[in-house]
């Protein structure tokens, strides 16, 4: 089985001089912030001293500033330049990795038809979330092919019910939410027809600032004066989610500065949220934890993959079925952070799912 990997790659240069290779250089200054050494950093990743310490003095020069501080006994820091490059990865690598997997995936499977000329691939659409991400290496463990297509749950249950593909994965959240949320999709789903398969259940909630030094609270701290939020894009479930909430406490956008402010995906709100751009987001507490940051929860909602009624019985989708149903993936969600897995794999009816309103 064919794989495509993608990765974002960026270059800084002045006009008419030579560019230089900021992704070797943004290796270096995360090792060098992990261990405070630059000739630690340059053995870990394969750099002479010699040549760890000229790509350094390249980039400071290329900037004008210093990007460590050297220390007698104390090692080298990085400088809030320095800090900020390693920031500026992590925003482009949050913004861009989902839809480069998304494209890569796409690519495996136009290769893969030219090379097999035989049965189509499944595809799966989805909203991206860790736990799609988890089963994507559990089916390329097992050399299962799929074609994934991140997009918002909206937009992938729509393509379900239009058969451009044949998983769609969305969410809702339970409680006082729920059938609201619900009923957008049950526009495309047939209660007494379509099935779904349940992936987790999972916890959203404020992302903060590490200790969370504004004293952030809840939704209501939304409308403070100074504070800025960044949001997701129209379309997604945390975004319905985020618009139920902020009419729940009676808050009109207008008073949320950073309201028009998205990102694609829970990590790229952590990574902003982190990065100082912004002091607060709403996302799953993974994306929290895996950025260091302050996690306030809200609710917790229920992740399904969306299926054609007679999923049961195409030869396709069994093995990706499998995977879903496997003790080792169910072991794989239950250890992300913020999820849950004792209902992963089970396969119900969308009347069964949603019954007390899907009628």
């Amino acid at each position: 089985m064919l794989r495509i990997t993608l990765q974002p790659r960026w270059q800084v240069s002045r006009d008419d001089g030579p560019a230089l290779d900021a992704n070797t250089l943004l290796q270096l200054l995360a090792a060098v912030q992990a261990s405070g050494s630059i000739s630690q950093a340059g053995r870990e990743l394969g750099l002479s001293y010699r040549h760890a310490w000229g790509l350094l003095q390249q980039a400071e020069a290329l900037f004008g500033q210093a990007l460590l501080v050297r220390g007698r006994g104390r090692g080298s820091v990085l400088t809030e330049l320095g800090d900020k490059l390693i920031w500026a990865d992590a925003r482009i690598g949050a913004r861009l990795q989902p839809l480069l997997e998304s494209l890569a995936s796409e690519l495996e499977g136009e290769l893969g038809r030219v090379q097999r000329r035989q049965r189509a691939v499944p595809r799966l659409h989805a909203s991206h979330g860790f736990a799609v991400a988890a089963l994507r290496e559990q089916l390329a463990a097992r050399q299962v092919p799929v074609e994934l297509r991140y997009r918002n749950s909206l937009e992938a249950v729509a393509a379900l019910a239009q058969g451009d593909c044949e998983l769609a994965g969305f969410h809702v959240p339970l409680g006082e939410f729920e059938a609201a949320a619900a009923q957008r999709y049950l526009q495309w789903l047939k209660p007494d027809q379509h099935l779904l398969v349940h992936l987790a259940v999972r916890t959203q909630g404020l992302f903060c600032a590490p200790g969370n030094p504004l004293a952030i609270q809840g939704l209501g701290d939304l409308t403070r004066r100074g504070l800025r939020f960044v949001n997701r894009p129209e379309g997604s479930g945390t975004r319905v989610l985020t618009d139920l909430l902020l009419q729940r406490h009676g808050i009109d956008a207008r008073q949320v500065a950073g309201f028009d402010n998205t990102e694609l995906t829970h990590a790229g709100v952590a990574a902003y949220v982190a990065s100082g751009m912004a002091d607060v987001g709403l996302g799953v507490q993974t994306a929290a934890h895996r950025f260091g940051l302050h996690f306030i929860p809200l609710l917790k909602e229920r992740y399904f993959f969306a299926l054609p009624p007679d999923a049961m019985d195409r030869a396709e989708l069994r093995p990706v079925l499998t995977v879903l149903r496997s003790p080792a993936f169910r072991a794989r969600v239950a250890a992300l952070k913020g999820y849950e897995a004792a209902s992963t794999g089970q396969v119900m009816t969308v009347s069964a799912a949603f019954e007390a309103f899907a009628a």
